[in-house]
């Protein structure tokens, strides 16, 4: 509550100071609210999952930010795709978004207390002392201006003279603001990846062993030549000449 605008006002009957023939001082407090017509601010942001480890979160928000939520306690709730979740079941790609809508409604209570006692100190034109039932006193402060009807005389603070009864009315008016705040976080999950079109074949990868070498037999070294073929041309030769003298031989035996 906002206590700059408490204030203290003396009135006639219900608005100022008058003068009563009662002798018992007696207390009477009211309290009253009255609301003014509310307001409301929506926001909205969106953002995308993009890392996700146990109860840590971060998320890449529209404009490029990212934001990092440590620590999400496990009664947080997200409605994906229209199934409740929990941080245990995000995923990185899925795409969230949270909308607060704050209500804001401005309230006065006004507290009235009515007090009936004698006048015991005047300090006019600011407060006046009254002495209550119970024998004590209370100040209470004398609004600018104000005037009082004395026996059908108008009087101002100036008149109230010691031992006059008097009730005096005090009001007390507090301003305050209620703030509601509405929070929904909802979202999607990635989509999966598309199938290939049915005309397109399926690439199946083969893989081929590689060649293995054999190694070949070097073809075998020539032999080195040693022989000469005079020895040859010899001996035919001699068979020459052998077959002549066998030829002559049966001529003259003949």
């Amino acid at each position: 509550m906002n206590s700059k605008a408490a204030r203290l006002v003396l009135v006639l009957g219900a608005v100022c100071l008058v003068f009563v023939l009662t002798l018992n001082a007696q207390v009477q407090t009211q309290t009253n609210t009255t609301s003014q017509a509310p307001s409301s601010k929506t926001t909205v942001e969106r953002g995308t999952i993009v890392y996700v480890s146990g109860n840590d979160l971060v998320i890449k928000m529209e404009d490029g930010t990212l934001r990092h939520f440590n620590n999400v306690p496990d009664s947080a709730r997200a409605t994906v795709d229209g199934k409740e979740i929990g941080i245990r079941d995000a995923k990185v790609g899925m795409k969230l978004e949270k909308t607060v809508t704050v209500t804001t409604t401005p309230k006065t209570v006004t507290t009235v207390q009515s007090v009936t006692g004698k006048v015991w100190q005047v300090m006019p034109p600011t407060s006046v002392i009254l002495t209550l039932e119970d024998g004590s006193n209370q100040q209470f402060k004398i609004p600018k201006n104000q005037k009082f009807n004395v026996d059908g005389h108008i009087v101002d603070a100036w008149g109230l003279k010691k031992g006059m009864r008097v009730s005096a009315t005090k009001i007390v008016e507090v301003p305050e603001t209620i703030v509601e705040h509405e929070q929904k976080l909802t979202g999607s999950a990635p989509a999966p990846p598309p199938p290939p079109p049915a005309d397109q074949p399926i690439l199946v990868v083969e893989q081929k062993a590689a060649p293995v070498e054999v190694a070949q037999a070097a073809p075998p070294e020539a032999l080195p030549k040693t022989a000469s073929p005079v020895p040859l041309f010899g001996l035919l030769g001699l068979l020459s000449l052998a077959s002549s003298l066998g030829l002559r031989t049966a001529r003259k035996n003949r």
